[in-house]
């Protein structure tokens, strides 16, 4: 997978990030712009405001790390060529194989056939009158005894032997699985971009206001700051109106009227 641009990490880049930032704020009184650390922001808040705003952080860099994930990509896409190694143990394996066994079963069977044959001399020494052959059992013995001695040495040089070879076949995998040279480059490029160019800006810009969002050249989203809000807005509360922006609720009295007092009709008598 090529990226054309790399706002967002992948996921393998991540701890990357985390290791970079850890480090900025645990060396961040060796730096003048971020001494002032502890004053107006410890460095949890820091490390919190920093990963909430990863994405521009990263963004800073996203040259580096473009560069550094194509070269990274395209060695894994290469085909991997059999080693030196490999070719050797497999033209060589069954003559291996074959040297292996004889190196075992030869000083079993030697010795064996020395006890067989020492053992039988000896028995015949005993017997009255001695057989004639009892000298040779007994020489064949001593004769399977010189074998399996030359045999177990012949067997322990070949483990020796097999040991360094492998010592060494060990060192050229491990020289072969190194980090070339390139992606290691590109590597710390992006790394060094990250630090200098996003993150410790963004620390020095949020240890002198932390409500400041400018000076940080990164895209940003129009209205939005480079440092996250860490207020609140307060209700809007509003005074109450004069008389003069509306219309006050009123009332209307009772109409109350006096007794009426009508004609002669209604006089008292």
């Amino acid at each position: 997978m090529h990226m054309t641009s790399a706002p967002h990490l992948l996921t393998e880049d991540r701890p990357e990030f985390d290791r970079l930032l850890d480090e900025a704020l645990r060396t961040a009184h060796d730096r003048p712009e971020l001494a002032t650390l502890g004053e107006r922001l410890n460095a949890e808040q820091l490390r919190t405001m920093a990963i909430g705003a990863q994405a521009l952080l990263t963004a800073a860099a996203a040259a580096e790390y473009d560069h550094y994930v194509k070269v990274r990509e395209e060695l894994r896409d290469e085909p991997l060529a059999p080693s030196r190694a490999e070719e050797d143990d497999g033209d060589g394996g069954g003559g291996a194989g074959v040297s292996a066994v004889v190196a075992v079963l030869a000083p079993v069977l030697a010795g064996t056939a020395m006890l067989i044959f020492l053992l039988v001399g000896y028995i015949l020494k005993l017997i009255e009158p001695e057989p004639a052959f009892a000298d040779t059992m007994l020489t064949a013995g001593w004769l399977f005894g010189a074998l399996t001695a030359a045999a177990i040495l012949c067997a322990a040089v070949g483990l020796l032997v097999t040991a360094v070879r492998n010592s060494a076949t060990e060192v050229a995998a491990d020289v072969a699985e190194a980090v070339p040279e390139e992606v290691s480059r590109a590597k710390e490029a992006w790394r060094h971009a990250l630090l200098e160019r996003g993150i410790v800006p963004f620390l020095r810009d949020a240890l002198a206001d932390p409500s400041s969002g400018t000076g940080f050249p990164v895209p940003r989203t129009p209205g939005a700051g480079r440092i996250p809000n860490l207020g609140y807005t307060r209700p809007d509360f509003t005074s109450p109106g004069s008389p003069s922006q509306g219309t006050r609720p009123g009332y209307t009295p009772p109409d109350f009227t006096s007794p009426d007092f009508g004609g002669p009709e209604t006089e008292p008598r």
